[in-house]
């Protein structure tokens, strides 16, 4: 499930849990740095031990001594079903150890679905099929925007929010944020959001092409033509390594 950041992403993988858990065996996990916890955590939503029970030499249970993640791993992968749902927002994330092991967990039958911002096209990611999250309609925006208001006790007329609205464009995140900037007296400007189309390769294209009269100034002695090929050929590379410079992108929400 592709979605970009403050789309609403961890909000649908939550209510896709809520609305599966009774269909499948549900588990939604998120990797917060630790690899044994993010398996714990997997572990104890599938109702899997965690632990290994141990006895003394009388046969007495001295109690349960922690699995190493290698062992969680396969306690784990021994349990899993084609019934399993394993849900994982912000899969971007992920090491690579837990990926590699997620497709020892798909060829075992469970179903996994990650949520990201873009596909990172390897390992488990590579057989997985793409679907992309609309960005929420003006309504959903307005009406985040008026529930974050409430939250912070905020009193704001139908035509500010509608002047505010402007600044968030189709993004929860931004829109939460614009309210909250509101709150604190912030100033926020109008920004204009346009899409276009870069024609920079076309110029630079068209000014490569000039290369040809250059040449043809050479051979025929036409110092006009050769001069105006090698000004226009210099120009294109010029203008070719300009094209490698990167500044904002496309705005969120956008």
């Amino acid at each position: 499930m592709l979605g970009e950041t403050g789309a609403g992403c961890d909000e649908f993988a939550t209510a896709l849990y809520e609305r599966l858990q009774g269909e499948f065996s549900c588990a939604i996990v998120t990797y917060k740095g630790s690899t044994k916890q993010f398996f714990q955590g997997l572990a104890k939503q599938l109702d899997i031990p965690i632990e290994a029970t141990s006895f003394n030499d009388e046969g007495d249970d001295e109690g349960g001594k922690p699995l190493t993640i290698d062992e969680l791993k396969e306690e784990i992968l021994a349990n899993l079903t084609d019934d399993t749902l394993i849900l994982l927002p912000e899969s971007k994330r992920l090491p690579a150890s837990v990926r590699y092991w997620m497709e020892d967990a798909i060829s075992q039958g469970a179903k996994i679905v990650a949520f990201s911002p873009i596909n990172l096209m390897k390992d488990m990611f590579l057989g997985m099929l793409e679907v992309e999250l609309e960005l929420p309609d003006d309504q959903i925006i307005r009406a985040v925007m008026q529930e974050e208001a409430d939250r912070l006790g905020l009193n704001l007329t139908k035509g500010r929010l509608a002047e505010l609205q402007t600044l968030a464009g189709r993004n929860q995140m931004i829109a939460r944020k614009v309210i909250q900037r509101e709150r604190l007296g912030m100033k926020q400007d109008r920004v204009e959001h346009t899409q276009y189309v870069v024609i920079m390769p076309v110029i630079v294209a068209a000014l490569f092409s000039f290369a040809v009269v250059r040449f043809v100034g050479l051979g025929t002695g036409n110092r006009g033509l050769y001069i105006t090929g090698g000004v226009s050929l210099v120009a294109a590379m010029a203008l070719k390594q300009l094209g490698h410079v990167r500044g904002a992108r496309k705005r969120l929400g956008q």
